[in-house]
């Protein structure tokens, strides 16, 4: 979910950081099992998709409302965009909502958007702001503005949303601000979740424990989930029945170095800790990784680094994940690296085996941090060697990587994206 705009230059401010998170349940599905899937703007009541995941057309459900709204299927489809869930849109012209009846709990919510021109309609003319109850998701919205900047055909937004009632009601609204505005939707997905954001300690870089206090109803954006040194993997190779995506980062690296992508040693297997449940990342995470290379000298030159886009203004939990995976890192003080985060120390001496307790088990470590101004900014993550322990290795190494914005005022809207 990369964006090509301009630099903004924003003050960025490192808040805290924590240890892996002890406050779960061990296992590997969630609490319950909600999953819905609706292809919008048709009355089929069955489709697959790419995933093998069958959507149903909304037409046939009680989800929708009884505002006028127009359905358009699209007949010149781009043959890159998958015809699941985007070869049908539902378009509003005023204000329109969905109600779903769910059990109160956590749940990803996921909205996709491929923008064309529908019936009479064109595609630079849709804005639109989406809210769900008391959280604006998305204000003056213009999927075509987006993926025109991303070089994309289509995409999909995913929040996190905690319903305290029994309905979630997605409401829809073209922007008051541009003349023959409209919205529309191609899918919506909406997926339990277990509780993946509560964060019980918190850990500084002067020794103090202080405790992060996080606030039950604050929502969330996933902004980017990669997995590491390793292949894009679909929603059905994810863990915990949540069917999330996880992108390959080679896009959101800097500069030519690249690093070294490695896979797990085939002799050993991931193990995951009592206190890690296994649905906070699937085993495909953590069984490839991306280090700096064999070349101290090398090493000593450069950041491992990744660069990605955000929205200004607002919080953003950064998720680290961690796990040696090749012989022979099997002690601690072997490597030893610093954790960057805008070019401020988030961690010196992190050293994986130390934290996680050997070779092939798991941790994953919570950086929040606040940006402050407007627009669009760049957050740079960045690995170094940290050479104040005498360590053996010259290196440094990550298994996956997500940020995820974080509500302020009940709102995550960014400027467009």
């Amino acid at each position: 979910m990369n964006f090509s705009t301009s630099l903004v230059s924003i003050s960025f401010l490192l808040l805290s950081f924590c240890f892996n998170v002890p406050a779960f349940a061990a296992g590997n599905s969630t609490s319950n099992s909600t999953h819905i899937l609706l292809s919008c703007g048709t009355s089929e009541t069955s489709i697959d998709d790419v995933n093998n995941l069958t959507w149903i057309g909304d037409s046939t459900t009680k989800y929708i409302s009884q505002t006028a709204s127009q359905i358009s299927s699209i007949p010149n489809q781009n043959p890159s965009v998958p015809e699941v869930p985007y070869s049908n849109a539902r378009i509003f012209t005023s204000n329109y909502t969905y109600t779903f009846p769910l059990s109160p709990g956590l749940y990803f919510l996921r909205l996709y958007f491929y923008p064309t021109n529908y019936s009479n309609l064109f595609a630079s003319d849709s804005y639109m702001t989406v809210t769900v109850g008391p959280y604006t998701l998305l204000s003056n919205f213009s999927a075509w503005i987006t993926v025109t900047a991303l070089d994309y055909d289509y995409l999909f937004r995913e929040f996190s949303i905690n319903i305290t009632s029994t309905t979630l009601n997605l409401t829809f609204a073209p922007s008051t601000k541009h003349p023959n505005a409209f919205a529309f939707i191609n899918g919506i997905e909406i997926v339990s979740s277990p509780d993946i954001f509560s964060i019980s300690t918190d850990y500084y870089g002067d020794g103090t424990n202080k405790v992060f206090s996080y606030d039950q109803g604050m929502a969330f954006q996933t902004m980017y989930r990669l997995n590491v040194g390793g292949q894009s993997l679909s929603p059905s190779e994810d863990s915990g029945n949540m069917y999330r995506s996880w992108e390959n980062d080679q896009n959101y690296i800097f500069g030519a170095a690249f690093g070294v992508a490695n896979q797990k040693d085939p002799n050993v297997t991931i193990e995951y800790p009592p206190n890690m449940p296994q649905y906070i990342a699937p085993f495909d995470v953590y069984e490839t990784a991306r280090s700096m290379g064999p070349e101290p000298k090398i090493n000593l030159q450069y950041n491992l680094s990744w660069i990605l886009n955000v929205d200004a203004g607002f919080k953003y939990l950064v998720r680290l994940h961690f796990c040696e995976i090749k012989y022979p890192m099997t002690k601690i003080n072997q490597r030893v690296f610093f954790i960057y985060i805008n070019n401020q120390t988030a961690q010196n001496q992190f050293d994986v085996i130390l934290y996680s307790g050997g070779i092939c088990i798991p941790i994953y470590r919570d950086y929040v941090i606040l940006t402050s101004g407007s627009g669009q900014m760049e957050m740079w993550v960045a690995l170094h060697p940290d050479l104040s322990t005498r360590t053996q290795y010259f290196d440094a190494i990550l298994n996956g990587l997500e940020v995820f914005k974080m509500s302020t005022v009940e709102n995550l809207a960014g400027l467009h994206y």
